[in-house]
């Protein structure tokens, strides 16, 4: 654990906007991050940027580090997959025996390339219950963020939309809202590990409706005064 007793992220695959982006908001509210990578050198030159963008921002202090993905997921405690769906298996095989035990954050969409715009769940029900088969019940899967725009984690404003978090876990729920709420969002428990479905059928809705109106649309739950 950090000094503030904050847990320590990796964000495996972590090179791209979406990776970039929820580690300068983590980082930026205190946590230690590691941006992993199956190259290193790909990890470190992200790390690099994203310093440079927090210097931009007058923000400094923050904790960063580039690792592979393997060494990133062993010191972590909990890790976030943001890769394409055509590398989520092949990641989390890599990655299996350093998982045990602790929370992913699974942000895969199944997206079918060049058909995006369609909802093409795989056979499984969705990418969040393919790495919750895959890993075994001692890996608190939850599947969070599908439905953030890439771009709006990575402006200085806090993105105006809310985030889905599903698993079988509530108090890893409890956990990864948290952490939505640190990266300047509303989460909501929205149910087990099945209704990730549900999100990441959204995201192709999302893609359509964003070519459509040439915009970078999220989603809002309203009629909870509580939030």
């Amino acid at each position: 654990m950090t000094t503030d007793n904050k847990p320590t992220l990796a964000i495996l695959g972590g090179t791209g906007d979406l990776g970039t982006g929820l580690a300068q908001r983590w980082a930026q509210a205190g946590y230690r991050v590691i941006i992993g990578s199956r190259s290193l050198e790909k990890a470190q030159a992200a790390v690099d940027d994203l310093h440079e963008v927090m210097a931009e921002r007058g923000v400094g202090g923050v904790e960063v580090a580039a690792m592979d993905n393997l060494a990133a997921a062993e010191t972590a405690e909990i890790v976030t997959l943001t890769v394409p769906f055509s590398h989520q298996a092949s990641t989390l095989e890599a990655v299996k025996p350093a998982l045990q035990g602790k929370i992913l954050i699974d942000v895969t969409v199944p997206l079918m390339p060049p058909k995006v715009g369609r909802v093409q769940l795989p056979e499984a029900g969705s990418a969040g219950q393919i790495a919750q088969d895959l890993l075994g019940e001692d890996v608190h899967v939850v599947s969070a963020f599908q439905n953030v725009p890439a771009t709006a984690l990575q402006q200085a404003a806090p993105p105006d939309c809310d985030v889905l978090v599903c698993g079988n876990s509530r108090e890893a729920r409890e956990a990864v809202i948290e952490l939505v709420e640190a990266a300047g969002m509303r989460g909501f428990h929205a149910g087990m590990i099945d209704n990730a479905a549900a999100a990441e059928a959204l995201t192709s809705v999302l893609i359509v409706i964003n070519k459509q109106y040439k915009c970078h649309a999220g989603i809002r739950i309203t009629g909870t005064d509580e939030h």
